[in-house]
């Protein structure tokens, strides 16, 4: 009999690489671990990858398993989707992931400075109606480059034209670097597909049975440079992805 939800919570309570501290208790517990990952918890000088809302790990758990020379870190609010990546990698004795359960608009509270080497933001809701909200936005990427290291590696794949063209403005404005570019992953990839992108997760599988394409986007972040937001119309996506609130009425967003 599969789990609930309960059930799940309480399997993660137990798990030694699972750290919940979700909005709510932030202020009132402690995060001993920012700025002490290398030391106290993977015992290496390795580095650490973010994925950001890892929904059930899939990218989380098999990047680990490709690189055991990288640490890496799902992070997500939804507790009883991460617990399928969580319980894995603890059935499989992966020594370099952890999980993190908690909202990301906090995200800098769990990391020190030069901490985080590369992130992936994986089929991430594009929150179409507010850019603050969207983890590709400058809002975002100044609170990343409070832990990030210098020209940090930074991987957007998603389903969402939207995203992807809005993280496409937000980059050429700020003119940042970018190394890896497509609308069609997997038909259109300059040759440069490799396993990292071959990974896919849950809900990549529907959306490509569904006919729709994979876009992916790698850039570096600098630390230094000024950023601005795009101040761009943006065509909003055609068709309501799955587990994401109904598309408003409008045809474009900034």
């Amino acid at each position: 009999m599969a789990k609930g939800k309960l059930e799940k919570f309480a399997d993660m309570a137990s798990y030694p690489h699972v750290f919940e501290y979700p909005y709510s208790i932030v202020d009132e517990v402690p995060f001993e671990m920012k700025g002490r990952w290398h030391k106290d918890f993977f015992k290496n000088d390795n580095p650490i990858v973010l994925e950001l809302g890892c929904g059930r790990g899939e990218y989380t758990v098999g990047l680990a398993r490709m690189f055991p020379n990288k640490n890496f870190i799902g992070i997500d609010i939804k507790g009883a989707r991460m617990w399928t990546g969580a319980t894995e990698s603890l059935r499989d004795e992966l020594s370099n992931v952890a999980f993190l359960r908690t909202n990301i608009e906090i995200i800098e509270r769990f990391f020190a400075p030069n901490e985080v080497s590369e992130i992936w933001f994986t089929f991430s809701d594009p929150q179409m109606k507010k850019a603050t909200k969207r983890l590709t936005s400058t809002f975002f990427m100044e609170r990343y480059r409070k832990f990030i290291t210098p020209n940090a590696i930074l991987h957007l794949k998603t389903d969402s034209d939207f995203l992807f063209t809005y993280t496409k403005y937000m980059i050429e404005h700020n003119h940042l670097p970018v190394h890896l570019m497509t609308k069609d992953l997997y038909h259109d990839n300059q040759g440069l597909i490799d396993d990292i992108l071959d990974i896919k997760t849950y809900y990549e599988q529907q959306w490509l049975d569904r006919g729709l394409n994979i876009k992916y986007i790698q850039w570096s972040l600098p630390l230094d440079t000024p950023l601005e937001e795009p101040d761009v119309e943006i065509e909003l996506d055609s068709y309501r992805s799955y587990n994401r609130s109904k598309r408003s009425g409008l045809s474009t967003s900034k």
